[in-house]
């Protein structure tokens, strides 16, 4: 038995006639790390000083992350055979792995404060090991909600040569007895049934084997944007997370993109380019994605030197845009199918094949396979719409794109963004109008509908404040009091409508408002809404408005007692909850407003 070469003596280098005395090498002290590695690793002593190539994952407490180790290996395992079999001057170092959190677990918990930082972690670990191995090429196998985004904005600010493996989705469960389809949202919108046997039921079935959320929820809506952005081969992006060929075929397809990636100075600000952004957006909007991408398009922009707002689109193209814009596809939670669904009627190339023919994309943008976005489209060859789960745009799923923004007196820079394809009632005529109940954060709001929810009624909006980027801090999704609200709404045939300063999971729906901006930690008209005010929803005109404050006098009256409240209270108000965890403190401290990605800044 030949001994294990990770722990041989000898040297390599005479299988490929290279000698460890020609490198150019004058400090042991620096080099003896690498040699020990690379003899463990097996690779080649005299490649110490070559590029290097490096593979990254995401993990984390859930099983959105349960199959990213056996990718990461499978993409080492290509890379390292890749570079021994053309003989590469290249470097391979050990994989490495980012934090991550489970949204689904921490929803409607104090933790889930820090989802939306946990993506700025990630960007400063990927960033931290690319800058400091001086990785030449990267592949990162990503999962969950947030991690992948802050993977994608350090991949796109450190700008070498790279490309991501989307790990995949969850397939749906099935209820053991009526075998109907449920899924994680099912199992927040029964949370509050006092039905123990159903409860108990969907607990036990509705997320079986690995994998991250399989609807048009915020994981799939940052895939799909990451493919049509150029960044994933668009096949990719569909395909469940145990399907066989994210192992046996994904991998070496990587390492061929790396390797035309390299080979033609492609790099990731060369794909990630205004006309990209806006294709990416645009199909996030025609498959009913998540509120979610207007902060994660922000962030990325940013990270490749763009300011999306004034370089990408307006927020009235925007609002333009998805006013023609149709819903394509039949997917969950505004529609009845899942991910795995859409890859068996054609997946993400058969969805974009129809936006290009239909003349919403820019079909000349370059990718990761150094072909066009229309020439990678043409050689997958998708099959057309089956108008079951993909839909032509002639013959939609929905006659109007999913997603607004508002402005208003309670949003006056805008920004406020409403998820149509979710909303299941109560805009008549285009109009919504609803009778103030304001609760100062999130666990105040879950406490009544648990204990006090027949104090409810029809045509309320519910008012939930200090949960924005600063004021929670970090932004928390709201997936938990709008499950339970979309629950008694569905009970009694009424609407109660949402508005926060904080964030959505894609799984929400109903018509609920995120990311109202100023938030009220920083005094914004949100916070100076009062119980019993006129709130009004109009999607004709794009408004977000509370009818009292149309009145200069009130508003003044009340941002004056706001203001000495907290000039009371050493300058932070009473109703905002105080933080003493060091990243939290940090990002109460920097963070960005929703508009401008909601992230810490970064000077």
């Amino acid at each position: 038995m030949s001994a294990d070469p990770r722990h041989s003596t000898t040297d390599p280098a005479s299988a490929t006639g290279r000698h460890f005395a020609d490198i150019k090498s004058s400090n042991p002290g620096r080099d003896v790390q690498r040699v020990g590695t690379a003899r463990f690793l097996g690779e080649d002593v005299t490649k110490i000083h070559d590029p290097v190539w490096a593979v990254v994952g995401n993990l984390g407490d859930s099983q959105c992350y349960l199959g990213v180790s056996e990718k990461v290996a499978a993409v080492q395992a290509a890379m390292s055979a890749r570079i021994a079999r053309d003989a590469l001057a290249i470097r391979l170092i050990a994989p490495t792995f980012t934090v991550g959190v489970s949204d689904g677990q921490l929803n409607g918990t104090p933790q889930m404060r820090f989802s939306l930082i946990g993506r700025e972690l990630v960007n400063d670990a990927v960033s931290v090991h690319v800058a400091a191995n001086q990785v030449a090429g990267l592949v990162a196998v990503v999962a969950c909600d947030k991690p992948p985004v802050g993977t994608v904005a350090a991949m796109v600010e450190q700008n070498v040569p790279s490309v991501v493996l989307s790990d995949g989705s969850i397939k749906p469960g099935r209820h053991s007895r009526t075998g109907e389809r449920i899924d994680l949202v099912d199992a927040f919108q029964v949370a509050s049934s006092p039905d123990e046997e159903l409860r108990e039921e969907i607990t036990l079935h509705a997320c079986p084997g690995q994998g991250s959320c399989g609807g048009m929820f915020t994981y799939n809506t940052m895939q799909t944007f990451f493919g049509v952005l150029g960044l994933e081969p668009l096949h990719m992006v569909a395909p469940p997370s145990d399907d066989p060929r994210r192992l046996e075929q994904f991998p070496a397809e990587l390492v061929d993109c790396l390797v035309t990636m390299t080979a033609r100075g492609i790099r990731p600000r060369d794909i990630v380019t205004p006309a990209a952004l806006r294709n990416a957006l645009t199909v996030a909007i025609a498959m009913g994605g998540s509120t979610n991408v207007m902060l994660h398009s922000v962030e990325i922009a940013r990270a490749a030197g763009i300011d999306l707002w004034d370089e990408v689109m307006s927020q009235q193209e925007f609002n333009e845009l998805s006013r023609r814009l149709p819903v394509i596809v039949n997917m969950r939670p505004f529609g009845a199918y899942s991910m795995v669904d859409v890859e068996a009627s054609g997946g993400l190339p058969a969805v974009v094949a129809e936006l290009l023919a239909a003349g919403y994309l820019d079909g000349a943008t370059i990718t990761c396979t150094g072909e066009t976005l229309a020439e990678q489209v043409a050689r997958l060859v998708p099959p057309p719409a089956d108008h079951e789960v993909i839909f032509s745009c002639a013959r939609p799923f929905k006659p109007t794109g999913g997603l607004r923004l508002l402005s208003g007196n309670l949003a006056p820079e805008g920004g406020a963004i409403l998820k149509l394809a979710g909303v299941e009632s109560g805009i008549v005529e285009g109009v919504f109008t609803g009778t103030a109940r304001v609760f100062n954060g999130e666990h105040d709001l879950i406490a009544a509908l648990d204990e006090r929810a027949d104090e409810f009624a029809d045509n309320d909006m519910v008012v939930i404040r200090y949960e924005g980027p600063r004021g929670a801090p970090g932004m928390p999704e709201m997936l938990d009091p709008t499950s339970k609200i979309t629950t008694i709404c569905r009970q009694r045939g009424i609407t109660i409508a949402l508005m926060t300063d904080a964030r959505f999971s894609g799984g929400s729906v109903g018509l609920v408002i995120g990311h109202v901006a100023p938030e009220a930690l920083l005094g914004g008209p949100i916070a100076l809404v009062e119980d019993g005010d006129t709130i009004v929803v109009d999607v004709n005109a794009d408004r977000l408005d509370c009818v009292e404050f149309r009145d200069p006098a009130i508003l003044a009256a009340r941002a004056a007692t706001w203001q000495e409240r907290s000039r009371a209270n050493g300058g932070q108000h009473p109703d905002a909850v105080d933080v003493t965890h060091r990243v939290l403190r940090r990002m109460r401290a920097s963070a960005r407003p929703a508009l401008a990605g909601g992230g810490m800044a970064s000077d």
